[in-house]
């Protein structure tokens, strides 16, 4: 099963779009600014979260609705997925699934999706909050329940800080409660990190150094991964931790540690250029590793214009050889004449899309 058809209503500069006849290789071709990244951005709100840009709903509707969006696809006729929002409800998102209402995690279980943007050639140099989120969408296109886990504990967390910030201090049963729930979750959340570090790290140990920089991968977690243990530090570090009015230690102080093999080098300090061919690797190591049976996308925002023709070809053949159906975007159709005759192509101009190829 594959993603066929993409309808967009009213989303961003997309009026009324409608993409047909998906293959493995996808192209979108246009001026910046044309609305090419805007399509990506829909594709990825067909997972859990807040999509490849994190905006808030209410920054997508289009200029001239009425004041709601939605994004809809087709799986090979079979399945009918939609997300969006009504304009009676505005900043509420509704998703659906053949035509029936439900929470927007189940859609984890229709779709895997992964992406690569020019805002991520960031990631080594940001918080560790970043690479956090870059983990768990990781973890979430290989395992559905990890979105309900992490909600969890976001939830937990956020009422254990609330408590602890309280002038007055908090009944110790009900922050046994809390933090049972809490460490129940966070266990999950973490051993689900540990795991995939440990998947793509397998995974990255075979490819060869050329033509992207190998990256090393650790996990490093920020608290116990069993669920006991983490119970425990939690009920021992409340005073330290009422101190300090947040929780100190647990899953959401994990890190991701990165260093660029042939250098021994931690990813911060490694060119831009480096980064960038390390995160395509993490991103080609991860499409591997994608269930054959779930339908996979991948979203690879203004990537091939960057790469020489050497790595260009690499990157194309990998995706060739992968499971993912991949989308693509780019100024010019040049750059990837390697894959132009297998792929559907759409030039965007202004919100609007014509199918090329």
């Amino acid at each position: 099963m594959a993603l066929t058809r993409l309808t967009l209503t009213h989303y961003r500069n997309h009026a009324d779009s409608r993409l047909d006849g998906a293959r493995q290789f996808n192209l979108l071709v246009g001026e910046n600014g044309a609305g090419k990244t805007n399509v990506l951005e829909a594709l990825s709100l067909l997972a859990p979260g807040r999509g490849l840009r994190r905006a808030a709903l209410t920054d997508i509707p289009g200029h001239g609705g009425d004041g709601g969006f939605a994004v809809s696809a087709e799986l090979d006729s079979e399945v009918q997925l939609g997300t969006g929002v009504r304009a009676d409800r505005p900043g509420r998102r509704v998703v659906q699934v053949n035509g029936a209402d439900a929470p927007a995690l189940r859609l984890g279980e229709w779709l895997s999706l992964g992406w690569l943007t020019p805002a991520m050639d960031r990631l080594f140099a940001e918080g560790a909050g970043a690479r956090r989120r870059f983990l768990d969408r990781l973890v979430l296109a290989l395992e559905p329940a990890h979105a309900r886990n992490a909600s969890r504990l976001e939830g937990a967390l956020r009422e254990r800080n609330r408590l602890l910030g309280e002038a007055v201090e908090p009944d110790p049963t009900w922050l046994d409660a809390l933090e049972g729930q809490l460490a129940e979750a966070g266990a999950l959340v973490a051993q689900a990190r540990a795991r995939l570090v440990a998947r793509l790290s397998e995974a990255l140990a075979v490819l060869p150094e050329a033509p992207f920089a190998r990256p090393l991968l650790a996990y490093q977690p920020g608290g116990p991964l069993d669920p006991d243990a983490l119970a425990a530090a939690l009920r021992e570090n409340r005073r330290r931790d009422r101190a300090a009015q947040r929780t100190l230690a647990g899953p959401h102080r994990d890190e991701l540690s990165v260093i660029m093999a042939g250098k021994d080098q931690p990813a911060a300090e490694c060119s831009t250029g480096e980064q960038k061919a390390m995160l395509i690797a993490i991103t080609l190591a991860h499409a591997g590793l994608l269930d054959p049976d779930r339908p996979g996308l991948l979203l690879l925002d203004e990537v091939a214009a960057h790469l020489d023709p050497v790595r260009r070809a690499a990157l194309f053949d990998r995706l060739r050889r992968g499971t993912a159906q991949v989308w693509l975007t780019g100024t010019e159709l040049p750059p990837f004449e390697a894959i132009a005759g297998e792929a559907a192509v759409w030039r965007v101009s202004d919100g609007a899309v014509e199918r090329l190829g």
